[in-house]
């Protein structure tokens, strides 16, 4: 029987990163570097996340995908993605600004880059005063306007920026222009993809090379959703040992499950595997055939083939799975 599976983090070097996945989740990261990521369950090509517990310690996801398949996935998973792994979980820290930026379509990234697309979602664990987002056009663009802000410096001008609190959750569709500002601790939710358009950098020169970084003006012209909006953050009521549901979209639903005591969980209805990530506390992870602790910082996979589960303790987590 399959069991809830943890993963060696992947930490990702950053220009804008930081130490808070260190300091905050108590993550021991490279000394002299700056991490801006840390990749909990990735199925990137290259970058496919290893188990680090229990007997099927050292095999990597799409190993146990080969082999499992929909009892770890979900049939109705299998049967859509195959041995592909649909979602990446990752904790940003943005000790600077991150770059203005878009992501392809599910339509553009498999013409241009045989990808999936990138649509995400971003739950704020910790922040800086005055840290901002930046989501979609605040006026109606087209892409002249665009292009001349963009010339001159002044793209931000043109972008919703939100001021945020912890346990703010924001949905991006992908084509959307953003960033993550200066002073934001992010979870990030999202489809399995690494295509970014880098568009505007703040001028800011790497230290390493002494030049900026490159950009992607024409990839990401048509890849830009250039309508106003400003509905992106989700308004969720909070409840205490029962999920509250942030997001759901086609390609997954994420629920907040606040545990004070107990939680009992039935997932038989899914057909999914379920990630649980944990960002506050520490918690038991009851199941048939054992237990498993889940400590803040920490991310489990739950196989779709176990269909019960009991939390105990206090511990704030985000439920995860494919609708």
């Amino acid at each position: 029987m399959l069991y809830p599976l943890k993963f060696k983090p992947i930490y990702k070097e950053r220009i804008w990163g930081g130490r808070k996945i260190e300091t905050v989740f108590g993550k021991k990261l490279p000394e002299t570097e700056k991490i801006g990521e840390s990749w909990e369950l990735s199925g990137v090509d290259g970058d496919i996340s290893v188990v680090a517990n229990g007997k099927l310690k050292g095999n990597n996801l799409q190993e146990l995908i080969e082999i499992y398949m929909g009892d770890l996935v979900g049939d109705r998973v299998f049967e859509k993605y195959g041995e592909e792994f649909p979602l990446l979980i990752k904790l940003i820290d943005a000790d600077d600004n991150l770059s203005i930026q878009v992501h392809p379509d599910d339509k553009l990234a498999a013409e241009r880059h045989h990808s999936f697309g990138k649509t995400e979602m971003w739950y704020v664990v910790g922040h800086e005063p005055d840290a901002r987002l930046y989501l979609g056009f605040n006026q109606p663009v087209d892409k002249e306007k665009y292009l001349e802000y963009l010339e001159a410096g002044k793209l931000a001008e043109l972008l919703n920026a939100y001021k945020v609190e912890d346990g703010d959750s924001y949905f991006i569709p992908a084509g959307t222009i953003h960033a993550i500002g200066k002073g934001l601790l992010i979870a990030e939710i999202q489809q399995t993809s690494d295509i970014t358009y880098r568009v505007f950098d703040w001028n800011r020169v790497d230290p390493k090379t002494g030049k900026g970084r490159e950009l992607h003006t024409a990839l990401a012209l048509d890849a830009i959703e250039y309508k106003a909006r400003s509905d992106y953050k989700t308004i969720a009521a909070p409840r205490t040992n029962a999920p509250v549901t942030l997001e759901k979209c086609p390609y997954f639903q994420t629920n907040s499950l606040i545990v004070d005591g107990t939680a009992e969980r039935d997932y038989a209805p899914l057909d999914s595997f379920v990630i649980l990530i944990c960002l506050d506390g520490k918690l038991e992870l009851e199941y048939e055939g054992g237990t498993e602790t889940l400590k803040k910082g920490e991310t489990v996979l739950i196989p779709a083939e176990m269909n019960e589960i009991t939390l105990k303790g206090n511990g704030k987590t985000l439920e995860v799975y494919v609708p």
